[in-house]
């Protein structure tokens, strides 16, 4: 029986590189699939497209709070899925699922389900203004969620603090193995002749690039002939690093940064060591490109990037925002360079094991009682 469903996301290009499999995987069982997400390029269109789904945008400004615009955007999203009428919607990111669920509730009988991909900037701890931020998201995600069908989170922190700060049911509550990774897209190929780490995230303070920074100028006063490399976008969020900052780095000869890109396979190929230090994560997609690629991992040891990790059998976790733990790693990479290929095969195995995007989708059709063409 075929159904409606529509994914709300922020970003159009997250639609294609984070939830393209899984469009896919709804398309192939027969679904019609309509895309959200704020304006788009037409070459991004066209690619949403591609998937076989329509693509409609609505107005959203992902990395702010103005209650003029955000009203907006939960107007607008109650005349589209009025309009509509799905029996699914399929919200992720913060204010998608915010004002996704609640323009779901007002508007329509649809089934409603939240895929939280982490908690973001507004979850962390910080000042006066930070704290009321952080109670106002929470205050709209309980709002948002208190009459949705299932919330899906893709690390076991994140879905306790959902239930400890009664944001959600517990019984309302599932997990997957974060997006999952397309491993006939993303295959093991071998190591470069030189020692390259590589960090690949949008230009984030919460993502560790500037204890990477620090860390490598540490290593090159040591090691001058290792190569340290960064690759990812601008992002205007309040935690954004302005790209003088990074320009700075390269001009000091510390980091190579190599701007962003739509494909990382190449610069995950040409690198030995994967680095993410980040600060907390759903469940890192970067991460598991790289281990499909056979890669060691160097992350933190925090909800998201621990789960991708087993000390010294792929790759290795540090604290949090520790310059000096991430340093002594990356030394041990460099004068252990025999455990390369080991750590990268067992990456690989891991995820092969638990994070292929076919297994995770399945799950997730699952949880939304898609797998056996009803609802539930």
């Amino acid at each position: 029986m075929e159904i409606k469903i529509i994914i709300i996301g922020g970003l159009p290009e997250s639609l294609i590189n984070f939830r393209g499999n899984l469009i896919r995987s709804f398309i192939d069982e027969g679904h019609d699939v309509v895309a959200m997400a704020g304006s788009a390029k037409l070459e991004i269109i066209e690619e949403i497209q591609k998937l076989g789904c329509r693509f409609v945008s609505f107005p959203i400004e992902r990395n702010k709070l103005n209650p003029f615009s955000d009203l907006k955007v939960l107007l607008v999203l109650y005349h589209l899925l009025k309009r509509e009428k799905p029996a699914i919607v399929l919200s992720y990111t913060i204010k998608p699922i915010i004002w996704g669920g609640i323009a779901t509730r007002i508007s329509c009988e649809a089934h409603f389900y939240g895929l939280i991909t982490g908690l973001g900037f507004a979850f962390q701890k910080g000042g006066f203004k930070r704290d009321l931020l952080t109670n106002l998201v929470k205050f709209l995600y309980r709002r948002a969620l208190s009459s949705s069908n299932g919330v899906i989170f893709q690390n076991k922190d994140n879905l306790n603090e959902f239930i400890i700060q009664k944001i959600v049911e517990e019984k309302k509550t599932f997990l997957v193995n974060g997006s999952g990774v397309d491993l006939k897209f993303f295959k093991k190929v071998d190591f470069p002749s030189r020692t390259v780490f590589l960090l690949i995230a949008r230009l984030l303070g919460e993502k560790g690039i500037r204890e990477y920074a620090v860390a490598a100028k540490i290593i090159k006063s040591k090691y001058p002939e290792v190569i340290f490399q960064l690759v990812g976008p601008e992002d205007s969020s309040p935690d954004g690093i302005n790209l003088n900052e990074v320009k700075k780095w390269q001009q000091e000869g510390i980091i190579n940064y190599l701007g962003a890109t739509t494909d990382v396979r190449p610069y995950i190929e040409n690198c030995s060591v994967y680095v993410l230090p980040s600060y907390h994560e759903g469940m890192p997609r970067t991460v598991l490109e790289a281990m499909a690629m056979g890669r060691p991992i160097l992350t933190t040891d925090v909800p998201g990037c621990r789960e991708t990790v087993e000390n010294g059998e792929n790759g290795w976790l540090v604290e949090k925002a520790n310059v000096e733990q991430l340093a002594e790693r990356m030394v041990w990479f460099i004068e252990n360079q025999d455990q390369w290929e080991i750590m990268g095969q067992n990456s690989h195995k891991m995820a092969n094991e638990k994070f292929d995007v076919h297994k995770v989708n399945a799950e997730i059709m699952k949880i939304m009682g898609l797998s056996d063409e009803k609802i539930v």
